[in-house]
C-alpha cells in the first residue's frame, strides 16, 4: 500500500492550509479516541492535564504546521515554535511534543512533494520527510534543546549531552552535532528518534492500518468506524513496540508488560468469533489499570497522530 497513489482534496484553500488542518484533525482524533489504554481521552483526564488541554494545543499549532508545509529548512526552529504555541494556549504542560517531532518534517515533506504534483504515495512522503531530517544542522539541535524547559519534558540523556543542561548547547556547537545525529544516538531507546533515523516506517504502518480500517478491509471484527479503527491502530502499534514514554517515566519492564497486554488484546480480536464490541471490556480493563498506575503510552499516541495525519492527507474521511 505504500505505493498506492493518493490525490489530496484541498478544496479552494491553499495547500498549506490543507496540510495544517490534517495535522489538527489528527491530533483531535487521537486524543478523542476511546478507550485508549492509559492515555487522556474524551472520558479520562489526569489531575494536572485534561482532554481540553490537548484540544487547545491542536488548535494553537495551526500556523506552525502551515509554515512547515512551505519550508525546506528549520526543523528545529519549527518544533520549538510548535511547543511555544502549544504551551502558550494551555496550562496542561507537555501535550504533543513527540507528535510535533514527527508532524513537522512530515508537513515539510508535503510542501516538497505537492509543489509539483498533488498526488503522492506514502512511500514518497516518508522518503521526503527522511531527507528533511537528514539535512538538519547544529542550529536545529540548539533550537530543539530550547524546547525542554518550555514543554516540561522528561527525557533520557543523549550520550554525553544532558538534554536539560544549558551547557550542552555549547557542546553541540563545538562538536557540530546536528539534530539528526542526536536522534541517531537516541534511536536505540527512543521510538520517536528511531522514526527519524529509520525513515518514519511506523508512522507509515499506522497510516496503512487506518486506511485499511476505514476501507473496511482491516479485520472482519473491526468495522469502518474512525474511533474503533484509531483504538485498534493504537493497540497494534503498542503491541509491537515498547513505549518510550513508559520506559522513561518507569522502566523497560513496565513498557514490555504493557506491550504484552496490548498484544493479547490484538490477538483476541483476530482469534475470537466475537465482534470488536465484545473485546471492549478487555480494553477498558487495561485502560483502568494503566490510568490508576499513571502509566501513559504517550509515544504510541504520537505515532498514531502521525499515522492519522498521513491517512487524512490520503483522503480518509468518516
Amino acid at each position: 500500500m505504500k505505493d498506492a497513489l493518493y490525490t489530496i482534496e484541498r478544496g479552494h484553500y491553499p495547500l498549506s492550509s490543507y496540510v495544517a488542518r490534517c495535522a489538527q484533525l489528527a491530533m483531535c482524533l487521537e486524543v478523542s479516541a476511546y478507550p485508549k489504554p492509559g492515555n487522556i481521552d474524551r472520558h479520562d483526564d489526569y489531575e494536572d492535564t485534561r482532554y481540553e488541554h490537548f484540544l487547545s494545543s491542536a488548535t494553537a499549532v495551526y500556523p506552525v504546521i502551515e509554515e512547515a508545509s512551505s519550508s525546506t529548512k528549520g526543523v528545529g526552529r519549527l518544533i520549538r515554535n510548535a511547543v511555544t504555541e502549544s504551551v502558550s494556549w494551555q496550562r496542561g504542560g507537555n501535550t504533543h511534543f513527540g507528535a510535533f517531532i514527527l508532524l513537522v518534517p512530515l508537513a515539510m515533506a508535503c510542501g516538497e512533494i505537492f509543489e509539483e504534483d498533488e498526488s503522492f504515495t506514502i512511500q514518497q512522503l516518508i522518503e521526503a520527510a527522511h531527507r528533511m531530517v537528514r539535512d538538519t544542522d547544529t542550529k536545529d539541535s540548539v533550537n530543539f534543546y530550547s524546547c525542554f524547559d518550555a514543554a516540561g519534558v522528561k527525557v533520557n540523556p543523549v550520550d554525553e549531552f544532558d538534554l536539560q543542561d544549558n551547557e550542552a548547547i555549547n557542546e553541540l556547537n563545538e562538536k557540530n552535532m546536528t539534530l539528526y545525529r542526536l536522534m541517531d544516538i537516541a534511536r536505540g531507546y527512543d521510538i520517536i528518534a528511531n522514526e527519524w533515523v529509520t525513515g518514519f516506517k511506523r508512522c507509515a504502518e499506522c497510516a496503512e492500518i487506518i486506511i485499511d480500517g476505514m476501507n473496511g478491509v482491516l479485520a472482519p471484527k473491526v468495522e469502518a468506524d474512525i474511533n474503533k479503527v484509531t483504538v485498534y491502530a493504537f493497540l497494534k502499534i503498542l503491541s509491537e513496540n515498547e513505549d518510550t514514554f513508559i520506559s522513561t517515566k518507569t522502566d523497560n519492564d513496565t513498557a514490555l508488560y504493557v506491550s504484552g497486554k496490548a498484544k493479547a488484546i490484538v490477538e483476541k480480536i483476530y482469534s475470537s468469533n466475537d465482534n470488536f464490541n465484545t473485546i471492549l471490556p478487555m480494553i477498558d480493563e487495561l485502560d483502568k489499570e494503566l490510568l490508576e498506575k499513571r502509566i501513559n503510552p504517550g509515544s504510541t499516541a504520537d505515532i498514531v497522530i502521525a499515522g492519522l495525519f498521513i491517512s487524512l492527507l490520503a483522503g480518509v474521511r468518516f
